[in-house]
């Protein structure tokens, strides 16, 4: 076969440091925007984008070419640098989750993602990301899932 196809889904979850609410209401359009623009020149797809002052969610069709822990890392370093330039004391946490998504749950994860303000209304980023955890069957550490 002379090509290469695949379809790999990721819908992407990690916080600000020690989950400090350093992403203020007033400038996180601007954050999702950048975002974006890191994603499209890293040539990621990024097919959602949401989160709240503490934490970001991304739905990515991650290409072959790229692994998940190169473009997590591009997106967390360039977005952490442009949030310092423009007057922000800030870092992202060292880890993240990652879950696999399967074409027929596009809609359900972009309207999840899409809702982040609504959620959190209901649980906050701890409660949701075990929730998460659990939900694809990942196998963690409840004294080290925060670092």
């Amino acid at each position: 076969m002379g090509h290469s196809y695949c379809t790999n889904f990721v819908h992407c979850v990690f916080s600000t440091k020690d989950r400090c609410e350093s992403i203020p209401t007033e400038i996180q359009e601007k954050v999702w925007a950048y975002v974006s623009g890191i994603a499209k020149n890293e040539q990621v797809p990024l097919l959602a984008i949401g989160g709240t002052n503490n934490h970001l969610h991304l739905l990515i069709a991650l290409p072959a070419s790229v692994s998940l822990s190169e473009a997590i890392s591009k997106i967390k370093s360039n977005s952490s640098r442009w949030l310092g330039q423009h007057g922000s004391t800030f870092a992202w946490q060292e880890g993240y989750g990652a879950f696999s998504v399967g074409a027929s749950q596009l809609p359900t994860v972009k309207k999840y993602i899409a809702n982040q303000a609504e959620h959190h209304k209901k649980r906050n980023f701890e409660e949701e990301f075990v929730a998460l955890l659990k939900l694809y069957g990942v196998s963690f550490d409840p004294a080290h899932v925060y670092g």
